[in-house]
């Protein structure tokens, strides 16, 4: 899809397609009210014979309206007026998207913007990601290719500006990434392995001018990191460490490092999960991919400010040389593990790979996780679970998700939780029982990120879909890159 900005009056805009908003009560939004008295009341007769209420997502389409320039008209419902926001917004414009996918438009002007001044950006950007949700489709893996029938290659946005612009590149960034993130975590496990997970960021990160390293298991044994090896016994899949760097600022600016879990298939291991839905468990490395998707929504975008992507990969499988219940690592820190249960395995590899981001002397640092089964039960599926060491680096990112609608609820990290995590033959155990789940995870991870200033995002209730729409959501991408936005500005 190709995306432009350019303002022109709706009943002089030659296009296939022009898109406006009617409110219920079938009241017109300044465009179409141009374009009604342009074509005599065209509109207002249509909607006198109730043909349309303005009920939110409905669309009426028209053809050869006259005294316009444009071949048809996609009228789209916008609700009631009083309660029009940013979220009736994004569903007339799906809305609209779904309903030229039937017609034969090559292109269309979409004049819907109507939230005031101040919320032009975040219009595009909403716009841009809304269509790109909608269009997107995985079928690489489908023997017999479907087709497109739609003919829509090009959207139009009736708006102008230095601010429009850096809007839409944001909007096709964030876009392109969340497909890349719901690409790597729709494949299946015996297609996105460690190796190919580590194939694919490589390619990714000479196609944007973003440094990598890829660490074997030998390096990563050398290294020290205990916790993650003792993970990835159980599987005949190398292990990997990916480490991506992207340069936007000076070499004195400290990076954002994000830490993505990367668990590729995750069976539990030895604390064998059910069978039912385990083949969901290809998504246990959605943290991995919506932190490499944003270190490559930063390189195109080319923000002011550096960043580092670190993704510890590998399966959890079960063997004989599997990790066992009771048995007891050592982490890279130097702290000792009691792995009571091997299905608390994403902590496993992210405390090795949070201690190896003090080496990049980081300015924050941001991990990214389906970590536990506990936070869905929480927060659902709407939001993520957010920890944090520093209270304004949450309330960065909880400012970061509202703006982007990809939300974050602020959990607790109180001292009272790390009682939970006592061992009597370790420094501490991998679980802290039934209550808080979610809390006494990042408990743990907290205990490796003393050195700087941290937050852990848990996705596992945001990171896809089940049942009838299965599928990768593309999430956090959007809040991760509308942080690194908002970081770049401040250079």
């Amino acid at each position: 899809m190709e995306f432009s900005i350019k303002c022109a009056p709706p009943e002089k805009r030659k296009a296939a397609c022009i898109v406006l908003g009617v409110f219920e009560g079938r009241k017109l939004t300044a465009p179409a009210v141009l374009v009604d008295e342009a074509s005599g009341s065209h509109l207002s007769s249509i909607l006198g014979h109730g043909d349309m209420e303005g009920r939110s997502e409905s669309t009426l389409l028209l053809h050869t309206v006259p005294g316009i320039a444009a071949e048809r008209v996609l009228l789209v419902g916008l609700g009631k007026e009083a309660e029009y926001g940013e979220k009736a917004f994004i569903d007339a414009v799906k809305a609209a998207v779904s309903a030229l996918a039937n017609t034969g438009a090559k292109d269309a002007a979409l004049h819907l913007f109507g939230l005031g001044k101040e919320a032009v950006s975040s219009e595009i950007v909403h716009a841009v990601i809304a269509i790109g949700e909608s269009r997107y489709r995985f079928t690489s893996l489908k023997g017999r290719k479907e087709k497109r029938q739609d003919a829509l290659k090009k959207i139009v946005f009736d708006q102008e500006g230095e601010e429009a612009d850096q809007a839409l590149k944001e909007g096709i960034a964030v876009s392109g990434a969340m497909n890349f993130a719901k690409d790597l975590g729709n494949l299946p496990g015996n297609v996105c392995t460690p190796t190919h997970l580590a194939e694919q960021a490589e390619a990714m990160a000479r196609e944007f001018g973003i440094d990598s390293k890829i660490l074997d298991e030998k390096e990563i044994a050398e290294l020290g990191m205990g916790s993650f090896l003792s993970v990835t016994k159980g599987s005949q899949e190398p292990a990997r460490l990916i480490v991506l760097q992207y340069h936007g600022a000076s070499k004195k600016e400290k990076p954002v490092v994000l830490v993505g879990k990367g668990i590729t298939f995750d069976t539990g291991g030895i604390s064998l999960k059910p069978g039912a839905e385990m083949d969901e468990m290809k998504y246990d490395m959605c943290g991995a991919a919506s932190v490499l998707g944003a270190i490559r929504a930063a390189a195109e975008m080319k923000l002011r400010l550096n960043v580092v992507a670190i993704v510890p990969t590998c399966e959890n499988m079960p063997d004989g040389r599997a990790t066992r219940p009771g048995d007891i690592v050592t982490s890279m820190s130097g702290q000792t593990i009691e792995i009571l249960n091997t299905d608390a395995e994403g902590r496993l590899i992210l405390c090795d790979a949070l201690t190896y981001a003090e080496k990049y002397d980081p300015e924050v640092v941001i991990d990214v996780a389906t970590l536990t089964g506990a936070c869905v039960i929480a927060l659902g599926h709407v939001a993520s679970g957010l920890f944090s060491n520093r209270e304004e680096l949450a309330r960065e990112l909880i400012e970061a998700g509202d703006e982007s609608r990809d939300r974050a609820w602020h959990m607790p990290l109180w001292d009272d939780y790390q009682e939970q995590l006592k061992s009597n033959f370790a420094d501490m155990a991998n679980i802290g029982g039934r209550p808080a789940g979610s809390i006494t995870a990042a408990c743990f991870l907290s205990r490796f990120t003393k050195k700087y200033r941290w937050a852990h995002l848990d996705i596992a209730g945001v990171s896809h879909r089940s049942g009838k729409h299965k599928g990768s959501t593309g999430r956090p991408v959007p809040l991760l890159c509308r942080f690194l936005v908002k970081r770049s500005k401040r250079a």
